[in-house]
């Protein structure tokens, strides 16, 4: 005999990982799975992550989201890269831009004849080949796919959105599909005595939420996967010691640029992400290395505006659960574990771990290869981005400073030291197949903190010193050209998908 089909899904938690859960189950089955979410309004939720990765438009096209009404509706920008700024040095500047550097030559990454050049004393900046990079410093934008008549890509944006918009824009979207919310607190998560799985919710009014199935998104709390079922966490503290965080809205300033901005403060960083009616603002910190009060005098002593609220305090550890999926319950978004916004990669794991929810869905009870397989995955997922976050803090100049010594010279994981020797030794970058940041971002960051390679790929000399020169500056004049051809950020935004209140 068969086993039962799955027919009941129960979500626990809204907010923007339980809603983009609930609005892509309900899209991907229909009626096939009925789903339930939980929340109450009383609970408030974290709502900081308000920049994302390119990947984000893969969610929204799966849900044949309309671009212009996402962005209008959550008061979007658009960004093309994150801006680094004193990470390296006080006054140094770099960016990890979207996109392609450069184009590759046959085999050899299109870095490698770059690279050559610089070794000889006669290269110009890296980025002088990201188109990314040229259009955000000129706060321009507009939907390119490839620029026309080259042989070259356009730009790879993601956004800038209020998360709490964005949640409220999915909560409709899945209610109208069929999904079932239910307002109340949670008094008690009841355990079947036999099999230990999840039987029920039981709420503080009295009553009981079934489901076959459970999706944690209750946040830090992981009221689920931790409070019930005690699945354990693997802290990373000791390779990000950042533990605490103020996030507070201030008055945006004009122009609005395309692109995220990380500062590095004296025990952290502070982050500045401009939306269409306020910049969102937060100083990430560590309290081994300053107190509550000197991280708060930090943050608002650097605002672009008047501040909009008071800070909202926010405490964290580093780290993931040993396993993101137990017995009949997945934990997603802050319940699975905390990595700090510092490449925008928040939202994205709760897209990557609502992927593998709908490809390894346990349709019967017997489910333990598919668990098997999505815990292997989700923490190779965080292992990979936990070591590229590692990496901003670990190749840093700010000697002096208690907090920066202590990242520069802490032991790494030697996954990332091998990354690191790797390009030091010749330039060459290998990132896995799955890892999310490739070449070009392990590129950036690692040539942006300071890490210069001792050579480069010898089969670079197979082109000629003056076909290479022309290449070259046929690439930079190319991206220099188009750039003015595109309309500022803010002149974008005004023609196609301006918020009502923000139409000026």
């Amino acid at each position: 005999m068969h086993p039962a089909e799955l027919k009941t899904v129960t979500i626990v938690g809204g907010g923007t990982a339980g809603w983009m859960t609930a609005a892509a189950l309900v899209k991907v089955m229909g009626p096939r799975v009925k789903i339930t979410l939980v929340e109450s309004e009383d609970i408030g939720t974290v709502g900081v992550g308000e920049a994302t990765i390119p990947a984000i438009m893969l969610f929204n096209n799966m849900l044949r989201i309309d671009e212009d009404a996402f962005v209008r509706e959550t008061k979007a920008t658009f960004k093309l890269g994150i801006e680094f700024v004193n990470w390296r040095r006080d006054g140094h500047r770099y960016m990890h831009a979207f996109g392609a550097i450069g184009k590759d030559l046959g085999y050899i990454p299109f870095h490698h004849y770059w690279l050559d050049d610089m070794l000889a004393g006669r290269g110009g900046s890296l980025w002088d080949y990201s188109f990314n990079y040229h259009v955000a410093m000129a706060g321009r934008f507009g939907r390119i796919s490839k620029i026309e008549g080259a042989p070259l890509s356009g730009l790879n944006y993601a956004f800038h959105f209020d998360a709490g918009l964005y949640a409220a824009f999915l909560r409709r979207y899945a209610e109208g599909l069929g999904v079932t919310r239910i307002e109340g607190k949670i008094a008690d998560v009841v355990l079947d005595p036999q099999s230990g799985d999840i039987g029920a919710l039981k709420l503080e009014d009295g009553r009981e939420v079934g489901g076959a199935f459970y999706i944690d998104c209750s946040g830090f709390r992981g009221l689920l996967i931790e409070g019930a079922l005690k699945t354990g966490y693997e802290d990373w503290s000791h390779w990000l010691p950042c533990d605490r965080a103020m996030a507070v809205p201030c008055e945006n300033a004009r122009p609005l640029t395309p692109y995220t901005r990380s500062t590095a403060r004296k025990a952290g960083w502070q982050w500045r992400i401009p939306l269409q009616h306020r910049t969102g603002n937060g100083h990430v910190y560590s309290s081994g290395f300053t107190t509550d009060d000197d991280a708060r005098t930090v943050l608002m002593s650097n605002l672009d505006g008047a501040a909009l609220a008071d800070p909202r305090p926010l405490r964290f550890t580093t780290g993931r659960r040993k396993a993101c999926w137990t017995r009949n319950c997945i934990a997603v978004g802050l319940s699975s574990g905390f990595l700090e916004p510092l490449e925008s990669t928040s939202i994205h794991l709760i897209q990557m771990a609502i992927e593998r929810i709908v490809m390894l869905f346990p349709h019967a009870a017997d489910h333990e290869r598919l668990r098997t397989e999505y815990n292997q995955s989700a923490a190779r997922e965080m292992e990979f981005i936990r070591d590229f976050i590692i990496l901003h803090y670990h190749l840093n100049g700010r000697e002096g400073e208690p907090f920066w010594d202590y990242c520069r010279n802490m032991s790494v994981p030697d996954s990332l030291t091998h990354k690191i020797e790797l390009f030091r030794e010749n330039g060459s970058i290998h990132p896995a197949p799955y890892d999310l940041f490739q070449l070009p971002a392990w590129l950036q960051v690692m040539w942006g903190q300071g890490v210069t390679p001792r050579t480069c790929h010898p089969f670079v000399q197979a082109v000629s010193p003056h076909d290479r020169a022309d290449y070259m500056k046929s690439l930079r004049d190319i991206m220099a050209n188009e750039v003015h051809k595109l309309p500022t950020h803010e002149a974008f935004i005004a023609r196609h998908c301006a918020s009502r209140a923000e139409l000026v």
